[in-house]
């Protein structure tokens, strides 16, 4: 998974014209996260409250997200600008990929972050389980990650530790 995160890093340097080592400079020691979601039916959970989800709308932290997912009437939903939530396309020989928060920042919004999120069993299958297998793909601590300038960019963020940001997303969403 860190071999395709850092070679879809490169491609992504590519594409905003950068040397292909542009973020990969940064990953030689990365953090990363692994989670299996497991997304059980109705006769585990229970019926969802209206307005419950599987997982509610949000974005991803790092730079980049490796998803390998199971697709379902219950399944993941990405929201566009021209269309507000849509079912996310899928392919079984493919991954997702989402762009996350600091990559965004890192782009200076050229590629925003893929704002997502998975609905509950459906009425019609509420046996539905689905499973993911999610791969959050960060870059080196302590990395000082400041906005590539105009045109590239589109904004000009304050410069971030990496380390900093993350912490405090995570933070954020922690229970207690």
């Amino acid at each position: 998974m860190r071999t395709l995160s850092d070679r879809l890093l490169e491609l992504l340097g590519a594409a905003l014209g950068e040397p292909e080592d542009f973020f990969t400079r940064h990953t030689t020691h990365p953090t990363w996260g692994f989670n299996i979601n497991w997304y059980p039916g109705t006769e585990v959970v229970g019926e969802p409250e209206p307005g419950q989800f599987r997982i509610g709308p949000h974005t991803d932290f790092g730079t980049v997200t490796v998803l390998d997912r199971q697709t379902g009437k219950g399944g993941l939903q990405v929201f566009t600008d021209d269309n507000g939530w849509e079912d996310a396309p899928y392919d079984p020989e493919a991954f997702t990929i989402n762009i996350g928060d600091l990559m965004a920042r890192w782009t200076g919004d050229r590629w925003r972050s893929g704002r997502h999120r998975v609905l509950p069993p459906p009425s019609d299958a509420p046996a539905e389980e689905l499973m993911s297998l999610v791969y959050f793909y960060e870059c080196d601590p302590r990395t000082t990650v400041e906005s590539v300038p105009a045109p590239t960019g589109r904004v000009t963020h304050e410069p971030v530790d990496s380390h900093t940001y993350l912490r405090a997303k995570l933070d954020a969403i922690s229970l207690g």
